[in-house]
């Protein structure tokens, strides 16, 4: 026994490390789970983080000692933050962003309500292949829709002898492509939990008398709360975010609905290129989207992850 357990002890101390952790990972593999959940937790906090971080070091370091940066501010200018008010409108850039968001999460959530009923709740053929065609969209990128929505949003598409509406410069122009662009996302997370709903619920309504609509407003949509609420935030952060028909479907005035990017690019001219504004702009145009994720945080948690269950 004595030189069994010798030439245990021999084994153990053979190898390099590499060799003793995956033996030791043999023995203990939720010591390796640990680190490992450790470790990609480090690096997302890491990567997802350290970009704020970054703007906050743009946005505390005085202008002109913006060059040969380091992890730290070199100096410390909070007054950053208000000349972004000051040189700009900054405040209209960023009401025009929060009206478009909004308009269109209402407009998206009142379809998206209506189509994932039907796709939900109703069973007729070809659902299936209709459903993959609505996600399909999504998948479609900005620029193949870009000059046939520039033609007709700019009246220069005629139907039926009648120009398109001018809606360039307008609240429209922007919210009307990209409510259509993340809309399939909002069908697809309403339809899952619509379809949940037991269909005695939606009975017992429509037995008092309750037409279908009565019952998605009373009965569907009230019991499917946290997947509207997912639904509605995700809607909302995507189109606060978006870009492409954002920075295309204006002319940079504030004044004519120019959305937060453009209030961004603002701060950027020919020539110069004001840094730490940009940053201390992007850290203020951040800051609506973060409050609404931290209130809303429970309620995206719980609506993806009920989604994901059928009952």
């Amino acid at each position: 026994m004595a030189s069994a357990q010798a030439d245990d002890q021999t084994t153990e101390s053979e190898g390099g490390p590499f060799t003793r952790w995956v033996r030791g990972s043999i023995q203990n593999p939720d010591r390796t789970y640990r680190a490992m959940f450790y470790v990609v937790t480090i690096f997302f906090l890491i990567t997802t983080l350290f970009p704020f971080y970054w703007l906050l070091v743009l946005a505390l370091t005085p202008e002109n000692a913006i060059i040969n940066m380091g992890l730290l501010p070199k100096g410390f200018n909070p007054g950053a933050f208000v000349t972004v008010f000051e040189r700009l409108p900054f405040h209209v850039y960023l009401f025009n962003s929060f009206v478009i968001a909004l308009g269109s999460t209402i407009v998206v959530l009142i379809l998206a309500s209506f189509a994932g009923y039907v796709f939900g709740r109703l069973d007729f053929p070809g659902r299936g292949v209709l459903m993959l065609v609505v996600l399909a969209i999504s998948y479609f990128p900005p620029a193949a829709f870009l000059l046939p929505l520039f033609r007709l949003f700019t009246g220069n598409v005629e139907i039926f002898g009648l120009s398109s509406p001018m809606l360039f410069n307008t609240p429209l122009g922007i919210g009307l492509p990209v409510s259509a662009l993340f809309m399939p996302l909002s069908i697809f997370i309403l339809t899952t939990f619509y379809g949940q709903i037991p269909d005695g619920l939606e009975d017992a309504a429509r037995i008092e008398g309750t037409t279908r609509l009565g019952a998605l407003f009373r009965v569907i949509i009230p019991l499917s709360a946290p997947g509207v609420a997912t639904a509605g935030v995700l809607t909302f952060i995507n189109i606060y975010n978006e870009f492409f028909f954002s920075f295309l479907m204006t002319d940079g005035q504030a004044q004519n609905w120019a959305p937060i990017v453009w209030g961004i690019l603002g701060y950027q001219t020919q020539y110069t290129a004001s840094y730490n504004l940009m940053a201390a702009a992007s850290i203020i145009g951040v800051l609506p989207v973060a409050i609404l994720v931290i209130i809303a945080q429970e309620k995206i948690v719980s609506g993806l992850t009920s989604g994901a269950l059928k009952e």
